[in-house]
Parts: structure tokens; C-alpha cells; sequence
């Protein structure tokens, strides 16, 4: 086997085909706090996410999404991953996960689910965006909260994250 088929391997692992194959969080929730779309002009990747949230932080997560399986195994593994999770804790798993996207180490006290799956993106700077997306369009939802109804169609971008997105397509 040469790099390149051990790299290839290693970026579509069988968790990551797995999540691809039955997405998570595939289904409609029974109230809808927060809606947001995601779209990668450069793939065409699309995530929509509907949030019901409660006191504590995200209650549940439906997504849909059309794409790549790096796109889609990582918004199913959001939707695994979140609900029950504070805004706080997603925004720590955001940034923890953006880190392992650009080669750094995994804190110790932070459990990532299937998300470390996605290790091997790393070598692939072109597919970052590609597993960010969902997240990016997560925490852009959680950020328009507060702002009443008019908030929640709007569309997240990876274009438009710049320096958020941390280089990419």
C-alpha cells in the first residue's frame, strides 16, 4: 500500500462511512427554536440544522445534509454528539475539533465522540471546510439565538467564515 492509499484510508475510515451511509439526526423535532442553513460554494456541500433547545443548552438536533461523506459523517456525528450540550460545551468542541482539523493535539478531558474519526481530513487541507461546515453553521445558529424569527433562515457560508474557517477549499 503507498501514502497516498494509506491516507485515503485513513480519511474515510469505516466510522466515517458508517456515519455516512445512516446519518444521525435525520428526522423532524417536534419544535424548532433555531434553524440555520449551511452551503461550501466551492463543493456544493448544503447542511440545514434545526435546533430545540432548552434551559440547559441544545435539547436535540435534526440535520439534513447533501455532500461528500466527510460533510455528512460530521453533521451526523453532530447530531450524535450535541444535544444535551451547553452552549459553552459546544463552543469548546468547536474549537477543539477546528484544532485537530489543523494537526493539533486533542485535549485529554474532552470526549469527541466519533469525531476523532476525522483525524485524516487533516492531510486533505482542500476537505477542511467540508467536515467544518455543519459546526460553522452550528455555531452560527446558537450565536442568531436571541435574535428572534428573522434570524433563522439565513445561510452560513464557508466563504464568508475567512480566518473562522481556517483555510480550505
Amino acid at each position: 500500500m503507498n501514502k497516498n492509499d494509506a491516507d485515503l484510508g485513513a480519511l474515510y475510515r469505516e466510522t466515517v462511512m458508517d456515519h455516512y451511509r445512516s446519518p444521525r439526526g435525520h428526522k423532524i423535532l417536534d419544535r424548532i427554536d433555531i434553524m440555520r442553513e449551511g452551503h461550501n460554494p466551492v463543493c456544493g456541500d448544503k447542511v440545514k440544522l434545526s435546533v430545540k433547545m432548552s434551559d440547559e443548552g441544545v435539547e436535540d438536533v435534526a440535520v439534513d445534509c447533501k455532500g461528500c461523506a466527510i460533510s455528512v459523517a460530521s453533521a451526523s456525528m453532530l447530531a450524535e454528539l450535541l444535544p444535551g450540550k451547553s452552549k459553552a460545551d459546544i463552543e469548546r468542541l468547536d474549537e477543539a475539533f477546528r484544532e485537530m482539523m489543523h494537526g493539533k493535539p486533542m485535549p485529554d478531558d474532552l470526549d469527541l465522540g466519533d469525531l476523532d474519526a476525522l483525524e485524516g481530513v487533516q492531510k486533505f487541507p482542500v476537505r477542511i471546510k467540508c467536515a467544518l461546515l455543519a459546526w460553522m453553521t452550528m455555531l452560527e445558529a446558537l450565536r442568531d439565538a436571541g435574535n428572534g424569527p428573522e434570524a433563522k433562515n439565513e445561510v452560513t457560508s464557508t466563504e464568508k467564515q475567512g480566518e473562522k474557517a481556517h483555510a480550505g477549499h
